[in-house]
């Protein structure tokens, strides 16, 4: 079994990397699959400590201060030339790698912007969106069948209950045209019908903006998929975590300890 983990780490600050660094040194997850991240020191400390404890680490550099993506793996990953996904409007919003599984899989790990009412933002948001679906479009066949994608894709379902005003056609689009592609939402997969969110904003009112979604020829392999609400009941982030599992095989890479909790200085 191979698990993954998904989580949008508010551009953490180098006090809040130390806590989520705690966290995430006690899950169990094969992969984790950050979003949010930033040029800031917190990003750099959680990646420097994986990377010093042996750790694979794919962190697309960020261009002008913008947000981004990176994966962090136990699982060795498989060295390619190639970036399907180095002509997305912002190649710092997403992070791939193919890991040595049986079967092989691709993991993309991709942060949608956000935006708000102003023309400038909404057409950043929307050629973002269109430039990853092309992408993904023109995927060889293979590797769109056995690609995990798993972030926070800033959009809701066009049927999510409630169904939020002020989101247009192409946000609902997003998630339409990842099914009309062959993807699998991991989640309605193991829990049919059930309304599940991943953020919580000022009023209460719950949004699922956070997904794992796997390629047509890994749909019989997921064994469950949840969302954890510990990372915002602790104060990690405002966003609750995403868990997947997929039953494949792999070999796991020799890595070392991360920084004990004690060891950790939070200042």
């Amino acid at each position: 079994m191979v698990t993954a983990l998904t989580v949008n780490i508010g551009a953490a600050s180098r006090e809040r990397a130390a806590l989520l660094l705690r966290w995430l040194t006690s899950r169990p997850e094969d992969m984790f699959l950050l979003t949010e991240t930033s040029a800031g020191t917190g990003t750099a400390y959680l990646l420097e400590q994986f990377l010093r404890a042996g750790y694979a680490v794919v962190n697309t550099p960020d261009v002008n201060g913008e947000r981004g993506a990176a994966l962090v793996s136990r699982i060795p990953l498989i060295q390619d030339r190639r970036d399907p996904f180095d002509q997305v409007s912002i190649p710092g919003r997403v992070a791939t790698a193919v890991l040595d599984t049986n079967p092989r899989t691709w993991f993309l790990s991709v942060y949608v912007p956000s935006r708000d009412r102003s023309v400038d933002k909404t057409a950043r948001k929307e050629l973002f969106i269109a430039s990853l679906l092309k992408a993904l479009h023109e995927l060889p066949a293979e590797q769109r069948d056995h690609l995990v994608i798993g972030g926070d894709y800033n959009v809701i379902a066009p049927d999510h209950s409630p169904l939020h005003p002020g989101f247009l056609p192409f946000e609902f689009g997003l998630l339409n045209t990842l099914r009309a592609q062959g993807f699998v939402n991991a989640y309605e997969h193991c829990s049919p019908k059930t309304q599940a969110y991943s953020w919580i904003g000022r009023t209460g009112a719950g949004y699922c903006y956070d997904y794992f979604h796997v390629g047509a020829a890994l749909a019989d392999r997921i064994g469950g998929c949840a969302y954890l609400h510990e990372t915002r009941e602790l104060g990690l982030t405002d966003h609750a975590a995403v868990r997947l599992d997929l039953a494949l095989d792999a070999i796991r890479l020799p890595y070392g300890n991360l920084a004990e909790p004690d060891e950790i200085a939070l200042f």
